[in-house]
């Protein structure tokens, strides 16, 4: 099978004979060659990245930068021209990133555990395999635990596609001075896990939202099954290989984890169902040209006066994503908004109308601005 004539000029470059003419021994000792070559240039990024992480240190500064994350993929897409998928490439440098982020500072990510929850999955797909993971039993302790410099980074999820906002988050945002540096989207696919056959399945566990997310599955071919609220997904695949009966609704990499098999995979009902997460930490992303920004404010109780809150955003043509309430709980019927807006704070026009906010409202804090996450990543 011969090569496109692009890949003979690129890779045959200073080599004796074309690659038409080399056997599979030979070419695999051109892949040797090449790999002698990738390991040297990759270990003298490695250093490029100890020094950098030497400077940020003396600037007293955070040793992720999302910013810099998004323009380095930007920058693998025009590069590319293949053969190997973009996604490929953005495999290898999420590694790559991460053992040198590891290098520049100890990085420790807390996650909603235990191990193979959704959280647990995102926070590897955002940091790679190389920093240290910590998993929590709430929310809420993910807070606590980047307040306090335990972590240097906190995952938690927001919202998801199908069944909305993460009220835990939204509440823990009331309460503390952390920003939101970045973003990811994760679709979701849940699988119905046991040891036992689906007609010996008695009861079903998982986190309530999970079951959620199953509802027509689950009356449809599980109807008269017991559902039993579990801590999480990761929990509920843990609690079930040890019951005789049970089964949980989990991903398929907790199920594999404990020695439960896939009795019906992708039992979701929306084809289409995804998690959004926040990457939590004392400080949010400089901008990189593809920016959101979460809000949230409080209002006086009167007419009209949430649409004086937005007015500014409409008058200068500002996209708001997303808009949510929940309760105050200072106040009876007293609300926060939660609101996310296409761009950065640092934006001329984004930073005037949050300036024109605050002049209106009973209070504003802004959560952070972080580069937009386009695209899921793919399981």
């Amino acid at each position: 099978m011969g090569f496109p004539a692009r890949y003979q000029r690129l890779f045959c470059a200073g080599w004796e004979e074309p690659l038409a003419d080399k056997d599979i021994d030979g070419l695999r000792a051109e892949i040797d060659r090449l790999d002698e070559q990738i390991v040297t240039l990759l270990n003298e990024r490695a250093n490029l990245a100890l020094e950098i992480g030497r400077l940020k240190r003396g600037e007293n500064r955070l040793p992720y930068a999302p910013e810099r994350e998004t323009a380095v993929y930007k920058r693998l897409s025009a590069l590319n021209d293949g053969p190997l998928p973009l996604e490929t490439l953005r495999a290898v440098y999420r590694e790559l990133m991460s053992g040198c982020l590891s290098l520049e500072h100890p990085v420790v990510v807390a996650y909603l555990g235990p191990e193979y929850s959704f959280t647990h999955l995102a926070s590897e797909r955002k940091f790679g395999a190389t920093v240290h993971y910590r998993g929590q039993p709430t929310i809420a302790a993910i807070f606590d635990e980047v307040s306090h410099g335990r972590a240097t980074y906190g995952v938690v999820p927001i919202e998801n596609s199908t069944e909305g906002g993460i009220s835990d988050t939204m509440d823990c945002f009331l309460s503390t001075d952390l920003k939101i540096c970045a973003e990811l989207v994760v679709p979701v696919h849940l699988s119905l896990l046991s040891k036992s056959p689906r007609e010996g399945i008695r009861r079903i566990y998982s986190k309530p939202q999970a079951l959620a997310q199953c509802r027509v599955f689950l009356a449809t071919h599980m109807s008269g099954v017991e559902l039993m609220d579990a801590a999480s997904t990761a929990r509920a695949a843990e609690i079930a290989a040890g019951e005789e009966g049970a089964a949980a609704v989990a991903s398929r990499e907790a199920g594999e984890a404990h020695g439960l098999r896939v009795v019906e995979k992708n039992i979701e009902d929306a084809s289409g169902n995804a998690t959004r997460f926040l990457i939590i930490a004392p400080e949010s992303a400089k901008p990189s040209g593809c920016d959101r920004t979460s809000i949230m404010f409080s209002i006086k109780d009167e007419v009209g006066a949430l649409f004086r809150m937005l007015e500014p955003f409409r008058a200068a043509g500002i996209n708001l994503t997303r808009i949510e309430s929940r309760p105050s709980k200072r106040k009876v019927w007293d609300y926060i908004f939660f609101v996310d807006i296409e761009g950065h704070a640092d934006e001329p026009k984004i930073a005037e109308a949050l300036s024109q906010l605050d002049g209106r409202c009973k209070f504003l804090s802004v959560l952070g601005s972080y580069p937009v996450s386009n695209q899921p990543v793919e399981r």
